[in-house]
């Protein structure tokens, strides 16, 4: 079985190194020796608290969130926006990912989309929509 790093296992899960260091510490997650001589999560035990913790994202039937049968939510901040007269090129930062959405230049102006607005990308199938916290969607 693969053994993963604390770093590398931190990232996976969405937190930081010293979370996941103290968690270890207080018997939450398992330990164990990698290849290296460091300490490090076993694959199956890893797996388990990414399941655990998928639970634990923000609350999708919260009333700060517009009511959408779309549940692939990536919180984020818009990096920029490119406007032309008729679309938008809208791109945030969510996490680790870079996240790029085309939409009409009135529905980012409507949004009030600019660098620095705080806005979740949702993901259906193929299309990612935006959405700021105010609930208002493009």
């Amino acid at each position: 079985m693969s053994v993963y790093g604390m770093t590398q296992s931190a990232a996976i899960i969405g937190v930081s190194d010293d979370t996941l260091r103290r968690w270890a510490d207080q018997g939450v997650v398992s330990t164990t020796e990698t290849p290296g001589g460091a300490r490090g999560i076993e694959g199956r035990d890893l797996a388990a608290l990414a399941a655990q913790r998928a639970g634990l994202t923000p609350d999708r039937h919260s009333t700060d969130q517009a009511t959408t049968s779309a549940r692939n939510r990536l919180p984020g901040i818009v990096s920029a926006v490119t406007r032309d007269t008729v679309m938008a090129q809208v791109e945030l930062v969510c996490g680790p990912y870079r996240v790029v959405s085309l939409m009409s230049r009135e529905a980012a102006d409507d949004l009030g989309l600019e660098a620095g607005v705080l806005a979740d990308a949702v993901v259906k199938a193929t299309t990612v929509v935006v959405e700021t916290t105010s609930g208002r969607t493009a």
